[in-house]
C-alpha cells in the first residue's frame, strides 16, 4: 500500500499529455475496428493506467476502459467516498463500483452494445479476471502496448522521470554526506523522511555493508565502505538509483566504469555483475535482458564492483535511444 500523498500538479504534467495519449489509443482502436480497450491496474502494475489516465491506486484492482468515442471509464472496487478524490487527480469522470471487475466490464460492454473489446497487453492480465472475461459473450482481442504505450518517446513522461531521478540523486547525495556514525536503520529513516518531504509517494531503501547484496537495514553501524540502493516513486513515475560510500578515488573509478559499460550496454561485457531493470513496462521495475533494449525503453542499469574483498554498487536510471543509452 502506498503511504505518500498522490497529487496531480498540472504545471508539471498538463492535461494535454493525456489528451495526446488517449488520441493515440483511439486511432489504434479505429485501425483495429475495436469500440474500446480495457487497461488492467493494481497497486504494483499501475504504469499503463497511470500513463493513460493518471490513475494510481493506493490498493485494489481496477480497469480503465478507453472507448473509441467518449471518455475513459473506471471500474474499481474502491469505496465511493474516494470517487471525488479520484476525479481530482485523474482525467476520469465516470467511475463505477466493481467488486468483480470482469463482470462489470461485460455489463458495460452489453450496455454499450460492444461485441468486441481490446485488452491492453492481454497476456499480462491476472487469470482470475482474464478467465471470466473469456467466457463472456464479448470477443476479446489483445492490443500490444507497442505503438500506443511509449513512455520513453513521450516528452511529458521523460520530464517527470527526470524530476524523479533528480530527486533520487540529490536527496541521496545530501543524506549520505551527513550520515555520521548512525546505525543503518536511523539513516534509512532520515533518508525516507527527506524523500517523503520532497513529494515521493513510495520509497524502497536497501543497504549493503560490502559483504552482501543490498538488503533492508538490520540495526547495525556501518564503517567505511557501504552502498545504498533506492527505488523511488514520484507522481507515479518510478526510478532506481544506487551509490557507494567509500573513498573519493574508488567512487570516481566506479562511476567511470559504470559510464563505460552504459555506453556499450547491449554488447558483451567483462563485468560479470552488471544488470538492467526495465522501468517502462507495466511494473515499476523488473529484470530485463540488456541485449533486448530498444529505442524508447526506460531502464535502470547497475554495476557491482569488487575492491579489497568488498562489493560496491553503482546504478542509475536511463533512457535507450537510437544513438544509445543516456542518463535520465
Amino acid at each position: 500500500m502506498k503511504r505518500g500523498w498522490i497529487h496531480w500538479d498540472k504545471t508539471q504534467l498538463p492535461p494535454e499529455a493525456f489528451a495526446v495519449r488517449l488520441d493515440r489509443v483511439r486511432k489504434a482502436l479505429a485501425e483495429r475496428g475495436l469500440p474500446a480497450m480495457a487497461v488492467y491496474s493494481d497497486v504494483w502494475r499501475s504504469n499503463h493506467a497511470r500513463y493513460f489516465a493518471n490513475f494510481m491506486p493506493y490498493w485494489n484492482r481496477s480497469l480503465v476502459v478507453i472507448p473509441r468515442q467518449g471518455q475513459p471509464v473506471l471500474l474499481c472496487g474502491l469505496s465511493p467516498r474516494v470517487y471525488p478524490w479520484i476525479r481530482s487527480v485523474t482525467v476520469i469522470e465516470e467511475i463505477r463500483p466493481a467488486g468483480n471487475p470482469a463482470q462489470r466490464l461485460l455489463e458495460l460492454a452489453s450496455e454499450r452494445q460492444w461485441n468486441r473489446l481490446g485488452m491492453l497487453a492481454r497476456p499480462q492480465w491476472p487469470q482470475e479476471i482474464a478467465g471470466p472475461l473469456g467466457e463472456g459473450a464479448v470477443a476479446l482481442e489483445d492490443v500490444p502496448a507497442a505503438g500506443i504505450y511509449e513512455p520513453g518517446l513521450d516528452q511529458w513522461e521523460l520530464a517527470m522521470r527526470r524530476l524523479a531521478a533528480a530527486m533520487a540523486r540529490d536527496v541521496l547525495t545530501q543524506e549520505m554526506a551527513t550520515r555520521g556514525e548512525s546505525e543503518d536503520s536511523e539513516f534509512v529513516g532520515r533518508l525516507e523522511r527527506a524523500y517523503r518531504r520532497a513529494g515521493a509517494e513510495e520509497v524502497v531503501i536497501l543497504l549493503s555493508d560490502g559483504r552482501t547484496a543490498p538488503a533492508p537495514p538490520r540495526g547495525r553501524a556501518y564503517g567505511d565502505g557501504w552502498s545504498v540502493a533506492v527505488a523511488l516513486e514520484y507522481r507515479g513515475h518510478w526510478v532506481r538509483v544506487s551509490r557507494p560510500q567509500t573513498t573519493p578515488v574508488l567512487t570516481e573509478s566506479l562511476r567511470r566504469r559504470w559510464e563505460v559499460l552504459l555506453g556499450h550496454i547491449q554488447g558483451p561485457s567483462d563485468a560479470a555483475c552488471c544488470y538492467a531493470e526495465i522501468l517502462s513496462g507495466p511494473l515499476p521495475y523488473e529484470p530485463c535482458d540488456r541485449s533486448k533494449l530498444r529505442a524508447g525503453d526506460l531502464f535502470a542499469f547497475h554495476l557491482q564492483f569488487h575492491s579489497d574483498g568488498r562489493r560496491f554498487f553503482y546504478g542509475d536510471s536511463c533512457r535507450f535511444s537510437e544513438t544509445g543509452a543516456e542518463l535520465l
